[in-house]
């Protein structure tokens, strides 16, 4: 079965770049550029739905938004 998914894609003190699929909790991974993470996060996803199944119940993704806290 045919999935899509959105990626939140941030990157870290050290400079790496972390992806993370918000409809799948705990499928996340990490690298040093934007072409080697999309390729670490297509294998983390397929592992993900190998292990819990291709029917798993996905959330509709709405957005990310940015908030700004403090002065």
């Amino acid at each position: 079965m045919k999935h899509d998914f959105h990626i939140v894609i941030e990157r870290d003190e050290d400079g790496w770049l972390v992806g993370s699929v918000p409809t799948l909790p705990g499928c996340h991974t990490q690298a040093h550029s934007l072409d080697e993470l999309t390729s670490r996060m297509h294998e983390a996803i397929e592992a993900y739905l190998e292990v819990r199944g291709d029917d798993v119940a996905v959330n509709e993704f709405v957005g990310v938004q940015k908030i700004t806290v403090g002065k």
